[in-house]
């Protein structure tokens, strides 16, 4: 017989979770031109589950509303933030007030940060870069956004746009979720034991996303007792939420979703595992979204008493009334 597999506890956090936020996609008033970007899915759809910290880099910089349009220039080697009309150059105060903005934001444990597509203080990728003979190039970063990228190496990042693909939205929401949990983890005088019960219970989460990162984290946690407290903390947690990062495909999915099956092969008859099997390939060919198969599990994870697999993060990484596997 196989030895037994301890019951992890699936880890919580309260709820809400704090992320920042461009201030104009809640609608505030703060654009250049007096106007907003209010984003309804933000400030409807999760309004339950998370509370904003909303921060607008140009308002707060003291530029006013309305002001000048700006844009991100190349020249001379490097990318400006100059004002589109008049060319004025306002890099360095902006600079200067979001390393000031981004140490004030550390006291506020943050989960995660949308930032509006597009601007050249807060977009995040692929923001308009004009060279001297007028073209623009999307290879830029906004200023305000690539400070708070690099304060917050680990930190669930993503623009606003990018949420209406469901893939991206699902992705993100996941990795806001497992960073509280994560900081929850190691709050306070966290323990080998603490790390181990969190890890088991992130195993087939992780292994989703990245089968590679799974095995050299679960090397890391076995050391995990002979290493400085510090030195495993920042390494666990550059791993775990980089290994996030990486978007579970219908592959990785499907290979999970067959590991949590064997879970019931002595415990539910041959036309119940016929027709999981046949779920999981529904699923891994596209025919049918991943709430459905992972629905069934969680049933049969109930009703046979498999405490390993009603611990697992995977199950339900985040709360199911976002309903965001229901797009994937």
């Amino acid at each position: 017989m196989s030895p037994r597999v301890a019951a992890p506890e699936r880890p919580s956090v309260p709820l809400p979770i704090r992320l920042g936020v461009s201030s104009c996609l809640l609608g505030q008033e703060v654009r250049y031109d007096g106007g907003h970007k209010r984003d309804r899915y933000l400030t409807d759809d999760l309004a339950d589950y998370f509370e904003w910290v909303p921060v607008c880099p140009e308002l707060e910089a003291g530029m006013g509303v309305p002001r000048p349009a700006l844009r991100l220039q190349s020249g001379s080697g490097e990318v400006r933030l100059v004002e589109i009309k008049s060319g004025a150059d306002r890099t360095d105060e902006l600079e200067r007030f979001s390393a000031k903005r981004v140490r004030a934001l550390r006291g506020l444990s943050l989960c995660g940060y949308l930032l509006k597509k597009d601007s050249p203080s807060c977009g995040w990728t692929r923001v308009k870069v004009w060279n001297p003979k007028g073209m623009a190039e999307r290879k830029g970063q906004g200023l305000f956004a690539r400070a708070l990228c690099e304060a917050f190496p680990g930190l669930p990042v993503e623009e606003e746009g990018r949420l209406r693909d469901a893939a991206l939205r699902e992705n993100f929401i996941e990795r806001v979720f497992a960073y509280a949990r994560l900081k929850q983890l190691f709050t306070g005088r966290w323990t080998a034991g603490r790390v181990v019960a969190f890890h088991t219970a992130h195993k087939l989460q992780l292994m989703a996303h990245s089968p590679a990162a799974y095995r050299t984290l679960g090397a890391l946690v076995a050391e995990v007792a002979k290493t400085s407290r510090a030195e495993f903390r920042d390494q666990y947690e550059h791993l775990f939420m980089e290994a996030l990062e990486k978007r579970a495909t219908r592959g990785r999915n499907a290979n999970v979703l067959n590991h949590c099956a064997g879970y019931f092969k002595k415990r539910i008859d041959p036309d119940a595992r016929a027709e999981l099997a046949d779920l999981v390939e529904e699923y891994r060919q596209g025919f049918v979204p991943l709430v459905v198969p992972i629905t069934l599990i969680r049933h049969h994870a109930r009703m046979h008493d498999t405490a390993y697999l009603a611990g697992q993060t995977y199950l339900e990484p985040h709360p199911k009334e976002l309903m965001l596997r229901n797009h994937v």
